[in-house]
């Protein structure tokens, strides 16, 4: 009853938005994105006797984006489930549909403006802060964004804040309750501040952006941790080089315990005349196994895409967290045409970030594994993208080791088909009437 109320409520906002779609921006937008997966040693080894995985997820959506000359609004109802988990035949739905994004933003000047609800937050490369779209329900946050963009001085500065509760205490007796204000959602921040600044340099030559964020958690004795990361991503492009970092540091404290972490990454990619090749490498630290400090120094990436670093088939930071590991990883990527669609290519070379120990407290080798990842892209249609990935991770005895499985040669193979029309745009609406009154 709940989605069909929330889906009542979606179409007579859209009917209510289009008429006023004449004075202003008025898009309707759709999207349906089907993934069949075969897994055989995705995320963590597999082990013998273990059956491979074989299913398809389907991500749904209908966008309604509406613009005035003073503010801005965003809807996006989202349906994401699992084929064959509801009866052709049922009456109750076992699907997970939900509001994808909800929000507004109010144009207090031509640079300056204010965003609240719930919402995409993401920047640079998306090592951080990302909206981790790869997953089928995506990355949200319910917050308020204040942004100033001067697209004169080439400047980016938004500040962000969140303050997130839960109904364990209903409202009325939520605002006076005893440990009303206790967070009990599990993986979730409390309360986040950031400020995120970015300049890109005359003449496209790169880009330079700034981040400070403190992220606060909730503790089981209802106290509140923080931790804080600063990061800095440089973009320099030298002639046909392209030179790109990410630098970030973990400070704060998690209940008794310091924060001491870091990551740092450089590439560099050099545009040939067949394609273009990637070199890099990534630094993530870990925490020693003979170390008996309380201190926590494995880095966590914990608001990003992880799944667009680190190889294709998530070992690291998507599921798993890889615990107090860390990984060094060492990659070449490139991306060639063939036919009438692309085809990328992807090596990782994996070793632990820190010092790991068997259980007879020898010193593991560093090496974890290499992971191959190929992926073929194709425009069917101007909405219509197909992408076939196949993923290939041959382990080593440190990776069985200190993970689950005992396989040491690993497979991941997906199919995934993107339709993404635009439905209605007011825009090109108009457009198509003035070319009418000119003929």
């Amino acid at each position: 009853m709940k989605r069909i109320f929330t889906t009542y409520i979606f179409t007579l906002i859209v009917a209510l938005m289009v008429p006023v779609a004449l004075s202003a921006q008025f898009r309707l937008s759709a999207e349906v994105r089907p993934r069949t997966e075969l897994r055989n040693g995705f995320k963590t080894p597999t082990s013998s006797g273990f059956d491979p995985a074989f299913f398809t997820e389907q991500r749904s959506r209908l966008n309604v984006d509406f613009k005035d000359e003073k503010y801005a609004l965003r809807f996006s109802l989202q349906d994401v489930r699992i084929w064959g988990e509801v009866p052709q035949i049922f009456k109750e739905d076992a699907g997970t549909s939900f509001l994808s994004e909800a929000w507004g933003q109010y144009f207090v000047s031509e640079t300056f403006s204010v965003k609240a609800g719930r919402q995409i937050i993401s920047y640079d490369n998306q090592r951080f802060l990302g909206g981790l779209e790869w997953a089928q329900q995506g990355r949200r946050h319910d917050a308020l964004l204040f942004i100033n963009e001067n697209p004169k001085t080439r400047t980016k500065l938004h500040i962000g804040l969140a303050f997130n509760a839960d109904k364990d205490k209903l409202e009325p007796a939520y605002l006076q309750a005893p440990g009303a204000s206790f967070y009990s959602v599990g993986g979730n921040y409390k309360a986040l501040q950031y400020a995120w600044y970015n300049k890109t340099f005359a003449d496209k030559k790169g880009s330079l952006s700034l981040l400070a964020l403190n992220a606060m958690t909730q503790n089981p004795d209802s106290t509140v941790s923080s931790k804080q990361t600063f990061g800095i991503i440089p973009r320099v492009k030298a002639g046909k080089i392209m030179l790109a970092a990410d630098l970030y540091y973990q400070t704060g404290k998690i209940g008794e315990q310091n924060v001491n972490a870091f990551l740092a990454g450089a590439n560099a990619t050099f545009q040939t005349k067949a394609t273009p090749i990637t070199l890099g490498f990534e630094y993530i630290s870990g925490k020693d196994d003979d170390d008996t400090s309380s201190d926590i120094t494995n880095f966590s990436p914990d608001y990003g895409t992880n799944h667009a670093f680190n190889g294709l088939m998530d070992y690291f930071f998507v599921g798993p967290a890889n615990g107090n590991v860390g990984v060094i990883d060492l990659y070449l990527k490139t991306k060639f045409k063939v036919g009438k669609g692309a085809l990328l290519l992807h090596g990782h070379e994996f070793m632990t970030g820190s010092k790991q120990l068997d259980g007879e407290g020898s010193e593991l080798g560093k090496g974890m594994g290499f992971e191959l990842d190929a992926v073929y892209v194709r425009k069917l249609a101007p909405a219509v993208t197909l992408h076939v990935g196949a993923s290939a991770l041959l382990g080593t005895e440190t990776l069985t080791t200190i993970r689950p499985g005992n396989e040491k040669f690993n497979q991941w193979a997906w199919t995934m088909i993107t339709f993404k029309p635009t439905l209605f745009d007011s825009k090109e609406e108009e457009k198509k009437k003035k070319k009418k009154k000119k003929k």
